[in-house]
């Protein structure tokens, strides 16, 4: 299916959503087309934002927005689906585009497999009617569609496109870079060389499996670690969670920028316990780059004053090795929360591997190690 012929059958000229790799075609096309514009595109904290966003836009034009997503997202938009926008209570109409990770039948990585089971069942679930879209759907197959959605549409009912894989076709290419000059991977070695025996915690995407590459080539152990491979925007709830219940240990939480956007919340609960034994890292590049570089607002906003607000004694931004080098040793030597947004470029090694063990492997021999402590 082309990109440009579906954004032309649904008709909506305005799009907020969260990137996802399988709607990487899409995401692509609407950069190419709108770029980052307030009154046509929006990419948002996170999918219930995203639906919120959306439900102003429809209030105040009257006309019907796209919010587009990973299936992972759908919990993040039950709260407003059900209470917001659901035509029993605002009856606000809008297009959902989802992409189906862990569609039954393909391989994909752990977190995605049970989401991917319920998929559809969760559409169905809120009352919203739902469509797959394949590499086989045609133009007039997706138009007949679109114009019975336009139906269902008019009684303040909410519909959904459900994207299997490669299924979009014909985007443009896009180029995403900053001017940061610190690799992701080497940050992550630095981060490993000084935190020792510590416990990290660390976030969704490629973080983790650069974690997990690093302890390989360094030869260690993996028992260390607790890789959030799923929960996109939790690691550092976990990592509060942990440092709580082992005050006696120092744990590091190695968190990303869009991750951190998508439940800042959690910031103030971290600010306002204040463990002195959480040293927070948030590698900033500003982008969603694990599902293709698309960006985040995080290049714009101060993350530094954020956390002091929040109440985070210690905060800093850094943005050479040889900064980096001397933040992590302070916070390392101190017994008070830290903070360090570490600046960060765009990439990562084309031959990055996967974690070898199973996610239930990782969370048997990282408690395991927790009872020696």
């Amino acid at each position: 299916m082309n990109v440009e012929r579906l954004a032309e059958i649904i008709g909506s000229d305005f799009y907020t959503g969260v990137p996802d790799s399988q709607l990487k075609a899409l995401c692509n096309y609407l950069m190419s087309k709108y770029g980052i514009d307030p009154k046509h595109h929006v990419i948002a904290a996170n999918e219930g934002n995203c639906a919120a966003l959306a439900a102003g836009y429809h209030l105040a034009t009257g006309k019907i927005p796209v919010v587009y997503m990973q299936n992972s997202g759908e919990g993040n938009i039950i709260n407003p689906a059900a209470s917001l926008l659901n035509d029993r209570v605002y009856a606000i109409p809008l297009v959902f585009i989802i992409g189906w990770r862990g569609e039954p039948g393909l391989h994909d990585e752990p977190q995605h497999i049970y989401q991917g089971e319920v998929t559809v069942k969760l559409l169905e679930d809120m009352d919203i009617a739902s469509f797959v879209i394949g590499k086989e759907t045609t133009e007039k197959e997706l138009s007949a569609k679109m114009e019975e959605f336009r139906s269902i549409l008019s009684k303040g009912k909410d519909v959904a496109f459900v994207i299997r894989k490669g299924a979009l076709t014909d985007a443009p290419k896009i180029e995403y870079k900053n001017d940061n000059k610190m690799v992701r991977e080497e940050i992550i070695q630095h981060i490993v060389k000084v935190s020792g025996e510590d416990l990290i915690i660390s976030t969704t995407g490629k973080a983790s499996r650069e974690l997990f590459e690093t302890r390989v080539a360094n030869g260690q152990s993996h028992k260390y670690d607790f890789l959030t491979v799923g929960s996109m925007g939790h690691s550092s709830s976990i990592a509060l969670g942990i440092a709580i219940n082992k005050p006696k240990q120092k744990i590091w939480c190695l968190d990303g920028d869009g991750a951190v956007l998508m439940h800042m919340g959690a910031m103030a609960v971290i600010g306002t316990n204040k463990p002195n034994n959480l040293i927070h890292v948030i590698i900033n590049n500003g982008a969603h780059e694990t599902v293709g570089g698309m960006p985040t607002v995080a290049s714009s906003i101060d993350l530094v004053q954020i956390a002091s607000a929040c109440g985070y004694p210690n905060a800093v931004s850094v943005d050479t090795f040889e900064a980096l080098d001397r933040a992590l040793a302070e916070a390392k030597s101190r017994d008070e929360l830290s903070l360090i947004e570490v600046k960060c470029s765009l990439g990562a090694r084309e031959d990055l591997g996967r974690p070898t063990t199973t996610a239930l492997e990782n969370k048997q021999n990282f408690m395991e190690y927790l009872k020696t402590l």
